[in-house]
């Protein structure tokens, strides 16, 4: 069954530049990251490098468009950074990227290598369909501080993603919430990349296909479904 997804018109019209492509896969195998996950990070750190020919990722046009977007929706785009963004720093910090497990592995090496923001959510924790929508500032996001399991409320006009339970990530893309995040159980999975103008259209499309790519790689068989831009 196809997860539904679907974008607000208030998005639209925040940002008529967005394109998502979303990467359904069922029956994936995870668990700890490998050598070959591993390598993986330090390729796209390594791609992520020759992109940038010596700019910092903010100044990157796309990075660029995406702190404009964060700018009209209210948050501070160099305190709450892109996904994108914040990994490419830490690809070019001295401690590089974080080993997390192998499916984060892979859609980590596609976000930077590509400099497109990318997520991952377990299907299995997803309730009803996903929505992209301007928060009206009483839903519930369930993290955790502290090690306590703790709720907060998105501002009012913040941009979140969100299915019948809850907010699952905040300010568009910046954190996910743990519920619906990857382990190395997760079995089935929704990726999205999101890309805002002046990004190609065919280049979210191309990295789709890379991480679908992958996904092959290291879960042979699983069943894998690449989404048309939208």
């Amino acid at each position: 069954m196809t997860l539904p997804l679907t974008v607000s018109d208030e998005v639209r019209a925040l940002a008529p530049g967005f394109t998502h492509v979303a990467v359904e896969a069922h029956g994936l195998v995870n668990g700890p990251s490998t050598d070959d996950s591993s390598w993986l990070l330090d390729d796209a750190a390594r791609r992520l490098a020759v992109r940038l020919a010596g700019r910092a990722p903010h100044e990157d046009p796309h990075m660029a468009a995406w702190r404009a977007v964060y700018t009209a929706f209210g948050s501070k785009p160099s305190r709450t950074r892109n996904s994108a963004e914040a990994l490419a720093r830490r690809a070019l910090s001295d401690g590089g990227l974080p080993r997390i497990n192998v499916l984060v592995d892979v859609y980590n090496a596609i976000s930077v290598a590509h400099l497109i923001p990318v997520g991952g959510e377990d299907l299995d924790r997803v309730r009803g369909g996903m929505r992209l929508v301007r928060a009206t500032g009483d839903e519930d996001f369930v993290t955790v501080a502290g090690g306590e399991e703790t709720v907060e409320r998105p501002d009012a006009g913040e941009v979140v993603w969100c299915d019948g339970e809850g907010v699952t990530c905040r300010r568009w893309n910046w954190r996910q919430g743990p519920r619906t995040r990857l382990t190395e159980e997760s079995t089935s999975a929704i990726f999205l990349l999101e890309g805002l103008a002046p990004m190609p259209v065919a280049d979210v499309g191309a990295a789709g296909a890379e991480l679908a790519e992958l996904l092959e790689k290291f879960s042979p068989g699983a069943r894998i479904t690449v989404r048309d831009p939208r």
